[in-house]
């Protein structure tokens, strides 16, 4: 008996161990000798077959050409665009003919992916719910339209607006992507992140989390909520305790009042428990890798160690990401050649965007546009501090902002002391600071201390004579509010870089600069993503060692980005970079309490 039960457990734990080889595999290759990836489709159908034609992915006749090459597709082919259906047709037809030929198709989860798996489908477009209306059928409306008539308490005058509320095809592209549907059950066995030759591969990023995951955690793991969540939605639907009407904003709520009856089955009663326990499940959570957008987002010294030990946890070099259409609609890199974004609004009419494909081979990177345009390699990612006029460069606003004409008088407008700039083609509004001492130049010094630092929050700022006046323009970015306006309101939870951790960033900038100034007036923000920007600071930079008073006594955080970029600015670069707008005596004040900072 005990033999019996010793070779049991030996043959399952051999199959376990084949089942995890098995999910590896998928996960993560090596020697891959081309490797082709595209991003946030969204519909764009025609783009994605152009740009896959002009890298070789595929033929005329669509059929697969790229031999043993891996095809990635980071993420999002759904939602918005007009033709998703037929491009997820196309990478199910490709992923057979791919396999045949000693090649891959690696679809990746993408959030509108994961949103259309549980119910969300605010962004599905008409002509989506268009592309399943032949396969739904006038029983089926007919019987959800009853079901959500009882549960609505609605007659059949409301007809019209049931039919309004779900267009012709509503059901069978929910039907399509539930857990046993074709799309459903196909995308429910993709992945979150792969690893090939070194390089991963995400939609939305690499959150913190990843580190302490890693793969396997994340894969298995994290993603199995998003399976079970699917498999319940299936179960209460069948059971019409959900209905496919209902939007999964209102699962938790409608699960929340569910009173089973004494009948009710064990099924339902673990789907309604799995519903209620995973409605905030990480893979679902803006947090997660699916949303995560800090990666794009938060500067070097924010981001930076983080990232590398998310990488450090796959065993990769670099990461590819989509989900935020890149500002110059190119692929770009960060953070030395860590972050590769490949997203770059192929759904042009609402991106304003076009089909790029990254191709790596060997240690080459290439960018193919669908236009058949020469190949670039990856660009920088610009900085870009507040909006500005066109695709200015810091570098751009930097010479215009030093040699551009004052084509105003100074006017007070909120507390600053404002000036147009002009070049004769773009015009700019900037802050006008009159130098605070001699050889004193605070906001100068600022600016140039957040570019070494990798901080990106203080705007472009120049010495500049306006009159007789010697002093500073300092780049004041249009459509801002300030932090008075932001807390009065409660926005800035959808920040692409979470809000605590910029403070954190500026507790820390304001310790190191000795800045007594710092109010509300002068922390800005840009509402499209809430990066936070920091204006002036002529109360800063003062010949004292410590604190400025307010943070004192303030519990403020010397993250590894901290570490790495202090030790960097040693008293050489300092004495190089500032001796030109700082003081000697300022110039050592600054050095001191650099070394508290890392003393700490």
């Amino acid at each position: 008996m005990f033999i019996v039960l010793r070779n049991s457990l030996v043959a399952l734990l051999a199959l376990l161990l084949l089942a995890t080889a098995a999910y590896a595999s998928d996960w993560r290759a090596d020697g891959v000798e081309r490797v082709v990836a595209i991003a946030d489709v969204h519909g764009a159908y025609e783009a994605m077959v152009e740009t896959l034609g002009n890298v070789g992915i595929v033929d005329e006749d669509l059929g697969w050409a790229g031999g043993e090459a891996y095809l990635v597709i980071v993420g999002d082919l759904l939602d918005r665009g007009p033709r998703s259906r037929d491009a997820l047709d196309l990478l199910m037809r490709l992923e057979r003919e791919a396999e045949a030929a000693g090649g891959k198709v690696q679809v990746l989860i993408g959030n509108h992916e994961s949103m259309n798996l549980i119910g969300d489908l605010r962004y599905v477009s008409k002509a989506e719910y268009e592309a399943f209306a032949d396969d739904e059928t006038r029983l089926q409306r007919d019987d959800w339209f009853r079901a959500w008539g009882r549960r609505a308490g609605a007659g059949r005058q409301n007809r019209q607006r049931f039919d309004s509320l779900f267009p012709k095809g509503y059901f069978a592209l929910r039907e399509a992507f539930s857990a046993d549907g074709i799309y459903g059950k196909w995308l429910l066995e993709k992945n979150v992140i792969a690893v090939v030759n070194r390089t991963a591969f995400v939609h939305g990023g690499l959150p913190p989390e990843v580190a302490d995951l890693g793969m396997e955690g994340i894969n298995r793991g994290l993603k199995q909520d998003l399976v079970d969540y699917v498999n319940a939605l299936a179960v209460l639907t069948k059971a019409e305790v959900l209905l496919p009407t209902d939007s999964f904003y209102d699962h938790e709520k409608i699960v929340g009042e569910y009173m089973p009856p004494l009948d009710a089955s064990q099924e339902v009663l673990d789907a309604v428990a799995a519903v209620r326990k995973l409605g905030d499940a990480p893979v679902l959570h803006s947090d997660g890798p699916l949303w995560y957008r800090g990666n794009v987002a938060c500067s070097e010294i924010i981001e930076g160690h983080r990232l590398q030990a998310s990488l450090d946890a796959l065993g990769a070099d670099r990461v590819v990401v989509g989900h935020t259409p890149t500002p110059t609609r190119k692929v770009l890199q960060r953070f030395g050649g860590r972050l590769i974004e490949v997203d770059t609004g192929m759904l042009n009419f609402y991106y304003k965007g076009s089909g790029n494909a990254l191709v790596l081979e060997g240690d080459e990177l290439r960018v193919f546009n669908q236009s058949g345009a020469e190949p670039y390699e990856p660009m920088a990612h610009p900085r870009r501090v507040g909006m500005r006029p066109g695709t200015l460069s810091a570098d751009a606003l930097e010479q215009l902002l030093t040699t551009g004409e004052i084509v105003s008088e100074p006017r007070e407008e909120a507390g600053h002391t404002l000036v147009d700039v002009s070049d004769n083609t773009h015009t700019v509004s900037a802050i006008f600071s009159k130098r605070r001492g001699k050889g004193f130049f605070p906001d100068v010094a600022a600016y140039r201390l957040d570019r070494l630092l990798g901080l990106d929050m203080v705007p472009v700022t120049v010495r500049r004579t306006v009159g007789n006046a010697e002093g500073s323009l300092q780049f004041f970015p249009e459509k801002t509010s300030d932090e008075g306006k932001r807390s009065s309101s409660g926005g800035g939870g959808s920040a692409q870089c979470a809000l605590p951790l910029q403070w954190e960033a500026m507790y820390v900038f304001d310790i190191l600069i000795y800045n007594e100034g710092r109010s509300l007036q002068r922390m800005l923000y840009d509402p499209s993503g809430w990066r936070l920007i920091l204006i002036e600071h002529e109360r800063a930079f003062k010949n004292a060692k410590g604190r400025p008073p307010h943070l004192a006594k303030a519990n403020v955080p010397v993250s590894d980005g901290w570490r790495d970029a202090l030790s960097a600015l040693n008293d050489t670069v300092l004495a190089e970079q500032f001796a030109d707008v700082l003081d000697s005596r300022r110039l050592k004040a600054l050095g001191a309490r650099r070394n508290e900072l890392l003393a700490r």
